[in-house]
């Protein structure tokens, strides 16, 4: 596995559906689509999977993750760079689901005791926190939830140090907070690559190092078919599409997208659909590898770890 990572700049592109026209085993890499976060999870998915990105050490909180946001500092992790912390150090983070123009909210009920919205009341900036950035907004309760660059900020209740980052990542749609209101994102991880797993070999990753998997219902020839629809999504997210200048390691063969039955794009490689698991709880975890005899990690040039071809 290679150690140095290139990042790609990608741009949104509606050719990606002369993707379809690509017929499987060219090489021909697929047209530039948008940037890849990682899987596309299932909705509802609160943050009982998942790990995220790892921790920096700490001094413990001493109160609780609903309590006041005092005054917001910034606070550089190893891994993702400067995020946002509250008084007592713990990180704040945004919603894929939420929105920021205008400012609202969409984590409420069990959503809102696995991450406890921060509160606007006594918010004030640090060092480092441009004031002009901060807002609030209202929630269907009444209260004034705390906003930077327009994002509802929320706090993760499994983050129980200051520099903990737990929640990153988690389900593909929470990221801790920039100082800017921006995901904060592992810095130099392609959006696919392969890392050498003890047990299983070189297996290909996503851009949080989530191993990435393949159904052996599925089809790749003439063109990619995914046979997990609906409930199996849940478990088994599929892959966005990324840019294979964004790729590290994968085989340029048969790198396309395609348009699922529910119109959303679906990343391949050598033509295969590929999918996340929601049971690996943290990168490295190869919790999907085998389930039901039908689902396998993915070799670089798409071949599933231990399992036959069709």
């Amino acid at each position: 596995m290679k150690t140095s990572w290139r990042t790609a700049s990608m741009v949104a592109s509606a050719a990606a559906v002369l993707a379809l026209t690509t017929a499987c085993g060219q090489e021909t890499a697929p047209p530039a689509t948008g940037q890849n976060v990682g899987a596309t999870a299932a909705a509802g998915d609160y943050g009982t999977i998942g790990s995220g990105a790892g921790q920096a050490g700490g001094a413990q909180a001493s109160a609780s993750p609903s309590g006041t946001a005092g005054e917001l500092n910034v606070s550089t992790n190893a891994e993702l760079g400067k995020v946002v912390t509250d008084n007592l150090g713990l990180t704040l983070y945004r919603f894929d689901q939420d929105t920021a123009e205008p400012p609202a909210t969409n984590c409420e009920d069990d959503c809102a005791k696995t991450w406890p919205p921060v509160p606007a009341d006594d918010a004030t900036a640090g060092e480092g926190i441009d004031k002009a950035l901060l807002g609030s907004v209202t929630r269907a309760d009444g209260s004034k939830q705390l906003t930077v660059g327009g994002w509802p900020a929320y706090r993760y209740v499994k983050d129980v140090n200051a520099g903990d980052v737990k929640g990153q990542g988690v389900g593909g749609k929470w990221y801790a907070l920039t100082p800017e209101g921006k995901k904060a994102q592992t810095a130099d991880r392609p959006g696919l690559a392969t890392r050498e797993d003890a047990k299983l070999g070189e297996i290909v990753v996503d851009k949080d190092g989530m191993t990435v998997y393949r159904f052996m219902k599925d089809e790749a020839w003439p063109k990619p078919v995914s046979a997990c629809t609906g409930a199996c999504l849940e478990k088994w997210p599929a892959v966005s599409p990324v840019d294979f200048a964004d790729t590290e390691g994968i085989q340029k063969k048969g790198y396309m997208t395609f348009t699922r039955p529910d119109g959303a794009d679906q990343q391949t490689i050598n033509c295969w659909p590929i999918y996340t698991f929601a049971g690996d709880k943290a990168p490295g975890d190869t919790n999907g590898q085998g389930v039901g005899g039908t689902w396998y990690a993915v070799r670089p040039d798409g071949k599933p770890v231990g399992a036959t071809e069709k």
